[in-house]
């Protein structure tokens, strides 16, 4: 399984956004504009929004028109459990944890149902390099 910054090296990869919004004093759409820039071909997730900055949104991860290789949480612990739930569901296992959306039993989960994972590091720093 490749790691998830190697993932990030490939052209084609495709990143779902999950907490995607347009606020933007939020992370959430900070993070999806950012990435959105450098080329990154991105899916906001969000189930209160039909658009993100201009994009079609998904109300879940299993309305995405194609597997996303790296699931981007930018949620708050709680819901962040619940979506990992999805993902294991979904079979995407290739996730990262922007700080602030992990837990003490988010890490567990991940942990116990072995995900390949990035945890508390802010994808916009990894990506500075794509700009």
């Amino acid at each position: 399984m490749k790691e998830i910054e190697e993932l990030l090296k490939d052209p084609d990869v495709t990143i779902a956004i999950v907490g995607a919004n347009n606020n933007p004093s939020k992370f959430g759409n900070v993070i999806y504009r950012d990435l959105k820039r450098k080329g990154y071909k991105l899916f906001p997730v969000n189930p209160s929004s039909d658009e993100i900055d201009g994009d079609k949104a998904f109300a879940n991860l299993a309305q995405l028109p194609q597997k996303p290789a790296i699931v981007n949480f930018v949620t708050p612990p709680a819901v962040t459990l619940k979506v990992l739930e999805e993902c294991l569901k979904l079979g995407l296992t290739n996730v990262w944890l922007q700080p602030g959306s992990e837990s003490p039993a988010v890490m567990t989960f991940i942990q116990e149902k072995k995900f390949n994972y990035l945890a508390n590091a802010c994808i916009m720093v990894e990506t500075r390099i794509r700009q």
